[in-house]
């Protein structure tokens, strides 16, 4: 089956910071990106329809049949049947938005179908930046029941201390450890829902992790790091201090002492040590978070929110952030004093001011960065970043 996830307009740009680098699907919520749950729902080849300068490395694949399934949805079994179900020509809706078609390009492009099924209950999905981190640990738990279904995990050390029941009523475990990962004299909580460790994983001695929890491939918490749920690591991370419902796409860094919750990180990111984001507004008032739609800062609803920042942007260290702080990509903050709560991206500097990051300095670090994981700034990468620079200027 040749299914595209596609990008909606709205959940694009309400999520960005950090689409400017990634469709929709390739966001990381729970332990699986969006795609990567799909693909173990419905197989198939799948690509991306995005925003066109993304899609010079996402393109999109066509066939006479396609199933087109929005990128910010996430799978469910009774959803997934919906979807395989669909005859050619029909689409699934909910309240008119379009949740997935079976068709052909043109009956997508021009929202012309031969009839439509309506959804009784929204699916889960995410649609602004702070549903990442709100729905983290729902997304999570769907996730660690796939992997507890399709795989065998490693039984935790001695050394290390369980608090409360190891199984779910069912009898599968609520730890699960991959092969390779190393867990040692770490305290492991899991009262409120199950802990995942990756392949080749680090949980240093002196740990503390409240579920639900998980550490992607390649991972490692530093010694005496506290970790409450719900918190994701992605792949390459690295994590210390102090950590509340964080979900950190892959990566990147946040090694050192500090606090940072109710956050999002994208990837290639780093929080010099002593960095600290606050959570709460001192009145315990609602968060206004920047929106780019609209290019001003919208109500919430919500009393927590920390930082959101975009892929490649940095912080040195002791660098304070306001509560619900957006940092766009590629920005460099540094120095003493609380940054404005939004900084464009390609911006470096602190509450001194702003200079413009320069694209060929901005390559050369990136490319150092990525050298350390073995990856590789490609030309492309390159095309994408200075469409993202020459966005910029409009919000600065």
């Amino acid at each position: 089956m040749n299914i595209i996830l596609f990008d909606t307009t709205r959940a694009h740009e309400n999520l960005l910071p950090l689409t400017f680098t990634r469709p929709l699907a390739d966001i990381r919520i729970g332990i699986f990106t969006i795609r990567e749950k799909w693909e173990k729902q419905i197989p198939g080849i799948y690509s991306y329809w995005t925003e066109p300068y993304l899609s010079v490395k996402f393109p999109a694949v066509f066939e006479n049949e396609n199933l087109f399934i929005a990128g910010n949805c996430l799978p469910s079994p009774a959803l997934s049947d919906m979807i395989t179900d669909l005859s050619s020509g029909e689409a699934l809706t909910y309240k008119q938005e379009l949740i997935a078609y079976k068709g052909h390009k043109e009956g997508f492009l021009r929202q012309q179908f031969e009839s439509v099924k309506e959804l009784d209950v929204p699916p889960l999905s995410i649609e602004m930046l702070y549903d990442i981190f709100i729905k983290n640990g729902e997304a999570m738990i769907d996730d660690f029941k796939y992997i507890t279904s399709h795989g065998n995990s490693s039984v935790p050390s001695p050394t290390n201390r369980i608090i409360g029941d190891p199984y779910f009523p069912d009898g599968t475990p609520k730890i699960f450890i991959e092969p390779g990962a190393t867990v040692e004299c770490a305290v492991l909580n899991v009262m409120n829902g199950p802990i995942y460790i990756g392949k080749e994983v680090e949980i240093m001695e002196g740990s503390c992790i409240r579920a639900p929890f998980a550490a992607c491939n390649h991972s490692v918490v530093n010694m005496g790091t506290r970790i409450y749920g719900a918190t994701t690591l992605g792949p390459y991370c690295k994590a210390g201090g102090e950590l509340n419902n964080v979900v950190m796409f892959g990566y990147s860094n946040k090694a050192h002492d500090g606090f940072l919750g109710n956050a999002v990180i994208g990837e290639w990111c780093n929080l010099g040590a002593g960095a600290t984001a606050s959570n709460l507004k001192n009145d315990y008032s609602e968060i206004k978070l920047w929106n780019y739609t609209t290019r001003r800062f919208l109500r919430t609803g919500l009393q927590f929110c920390g930082l959101i920042m975009g892929d490649h942007s940095k912080a040195g260290i002791n660098t304070m952030f306001n509560t619900a702080t957006v940092i766009g990509v590629g920005v460099n903050i540094h120095g003493a004093g609380f940054p404005r709560n939004f900084v464009a991206s390609f911006s470096e500097g602190g509450t001194s001011g702003f200079n413009d990051v320069q694209l060929p300095r901005f390559f050369s670090i990136a490319e150092k960065v990525m050298a350390r994981r073995n990856m590789t700034l490609t030309e492309i990468d390159k095309t994408i970043l200075e469409s993202i620079y020459n966005q910029a200027e409009q919000y600065k």
